[in-house]
């Protein structure tokens, strides 16, 4: 699908010097002098590698459309990561480099969305939040509540994160994925 350039938006995949881009950050450009632009960050969906793009309005790029498929998470085996389909039940492949320090998160059974284009898996997106235990937690300091201060633990998946002093070894706490960090108490 043909958009306009100045039609990118952040999250947009669009093909682009013969690779897939993903948009970054998009922002509308009006000099005082010559025509509106758009300056748009693009990153790699392949390489990571990134770049900084004008595109005029005039200018029209091929917008991607990625298959988005519901996989189960089997197991991982040296640093490949094993999916299922949950359909056809057909088992496939990832590197654990394509969903970088978020793969520690991944747990037997986990339902997750694979996102593909041309049939080749781009992208993994996980569920937003994950519950997981507290391994290790430093002991609270007394005089230490009276200003909001968090403390180093590490979970049971081996990640490290700053949670709230009144959370202990043992507790269970909900995890952002996206930003890996402390939620809430897990009920």
């Amino acid at each position: 699908m043909k958009i306009s350039g100045n039609e990118i938006r952040p999250g947009n995949v669009i093909e682009h010097k013969g690779a897939l881009w993903i948009a970054v950050r998009a922002q509308a450009v009006k000099p005082g002098k010559g025509p509106a632009y758009a300056q748009v960050e693009l990153k790699n969906v392949i390489d990571g590698t990134k770049l900084n793009e004008r595109f005029r309005a005039s200018e029209t790029v091929e917008r991607v459309r990625l298959e988005q498929k519901d996989y189960q998470f089997l197991f991982a085996e040296g640093d490949m990561l094993t999916f299922m389909d949950l359909d056809t039940y057909d088992q496939i492949q990832i590197p654990k480099d394509l969903l970088g320090e978020r793969a520690a998160f991944l747990q037997d059974g986990m339902t997750v969305t694979v996102e593909s284009h041309e049939a080749r898996p781009i992208g993994v997106a996980l569920p937003d939040q994950v519950t997981l235990e507290v391994v290790e937690a430093e002991p609270v300091v007394k005089g230490q509540t009276a200003a909001s201060s968090y403390k180093p633990a590490k979970l049971e998946n081996g990640v490290r994160i700053m949670v709230p002093p009144f959370v202990g070894v043992g507790e269970r706490v909900v995890v952002d994925t996206n930003e890996i960090t402390y939620v809430r108490r897990a009920e």
